[in-house]
């Protein structure tokens, strides 16, 4: 039974320190394709807020260290919920917020400050988008910093991207748990 918590807890911190290393890019800021830039509509109050994560504080007492909320279009949300699957074409956009923590009346809670950084993914189960280093497994992928649109961090998904969606690989690279508009 130890020797079973030692390798868990193991392929845990890994897949941790992973997930924290692949949202640190090293690639400089260059111009996306335009298929994958942060859409110009306001899609915080155009599109359905498909659910929120909190990721905690390295101390967990101090509150989450993050918040991603992830948005998508209702045409496609309606397509996903008749179908099961995301249509070519869906846009998936996840703000990453950082946060503050205070002590309010009830209790210590944690809150979007300043925005930190979008993701970006573009449904692209046909290969429309070709064998680019930001397209494969399905999507399309790509980071960017603070308030930018067009300038990616993203160098290659396979490095920047798929270490952190990996784990979900049976339910199409995305985290559907924290989804609770998706469940039927």
């Amino acid at each position: 039974m130890l020797k079973s918590f030692v390798v868990i807890s193991a392929a845990t911190l890994t897949l941790l320190a992973a997930t924290a290393f692949a949202q640190v890019t090293k690639t400089a800021p260059l111009d996306v394709e335009p298929v994958l830039r942060v859409p110009s509509e306001d899609y915080r109050k155009n599109w359905v807020q498909l659910g929120t994560f909190s990721v905690l504080a390295d101390k967990p007492a101090d509150g989450a260290k993050e918040l991603h909320q992830v948005y998508m279009s209702r045409q496609n949300l309606e397509a996903y919920l008749n179908t099961g699957t995301f249509p070519d074409g869906a846009v998936i956009v996840k703000d990453v917020w950082n946060t503050k923590t205070d002590v309010l009346t009830t209790g210590t809670a944690s809150f979007a400050g300043e925005l930190s950084g979008r993701f970006v993914m573009v449904k692209d189960a046909g290969g429309k988008l070709g064998a680019g280093p930001r397209s494969g497994d399905g999507w399309g992928w790509a980071f960017f910093k603070g308030d930018e649109r067009k300038r990616t961090i993203t160098g290659d998904y396979k490095v920047d991207c798929l270490t952190c969606h990996e784990p979900a690989r049976k339910t199409d690279l995305l985290f559907l748990q924290g989804y609770p508009v998706l469940r039927k």
